[in-house]
């Protein structure tokens, strides 16, 4: 009895719909990638096991490190809004150029009155810019609680949603300056926010 032959079939997989597939993740998360931020000074955030992540939209962050406050606000039609706000509060006409700036820019620290001349720096002298911090004085020159609450403002007339406001402080940073900082959000009755902390292990039981 003749021994009936099996064709043999291919084994091989087409692997372009795989690629496509790749390249099309690598692609998303390209895109979608945000840049870490690099902080004015250099903060080393203190440890804890709570685990909250922090929200991508109407965030306010507050740096704190060596005595000194940075700001920054997420969404650039926020940090466009909340300059025009601080502009007419101050009587200071920032130009288009200055806004379309401000709207791009990670974070600053420097008094209003210089805030003109640091939008019109180039971005490497802007970087390598030493500022000072936003004055803070609880009794006279407050311009940090001036940007938090015009923050607010911005937030709530274009997104209808509360400010989340966040702290970001070094783990040696003294404690008046941060008392300071809590002392500006309680005059204004915000009495909830967050303090930004690096993920550490859970303890063993």
């Amino acid at each position: 009895m003749p021994r009936v032959k099996v064709a043999r079939k291919s084994t091989a997989i087409d692997m372009t719909a795989m690629c496509d597939v790749a390249f099309l993740l690598l692609t998303f998360f390209i895109l979608t990638a945000k840049p870490r931020t690099e902080d004015p000074v250099p903060i080393d955030v203190p440890s804890s096991t709570a685990v909250t992540p922090l929200p991508e939209e109407n965030v306010l962050l507050l740096t704190v490190g060596k005595g000194q406050v940075f700001y920054t606000v997420e969404g650039t039609d926020i940090r466009k809004q909340t300059l025009t706000q601080m502009g007419e509060k101050y009587n200071i006409n920032f130009t288009p150029l200055q806004k379309q700036v401000f709207s791009s820019l990670p974070v600053f620290g420097v008094p209003i009155r210089q805030l003109p001349a640091f939008l019109d720096l180039d971005s490497d002298k802007r970087k390598a810019f030493k500022q000072p911090g936003i004055p803070n004085d609880t009794t006279a020159n407050n311009e940090l609680g001036d940007w938090i609450r015009e923050s607010r403002k911005a937030v709530a007339s274009l997104h209808n949603k509360p400010l989340r406001i966040s702290i970001k402080g070094d783990n040696k940073e003294e404690y008046p300056t941060i008392k300071k900082i809590i002392g500006i959000l309680q005059r204004q009755k915000v009495n909830k926010f967050s303090l930004i902390t690096a993920v550490k292990d859970a303890p063993k039981k």
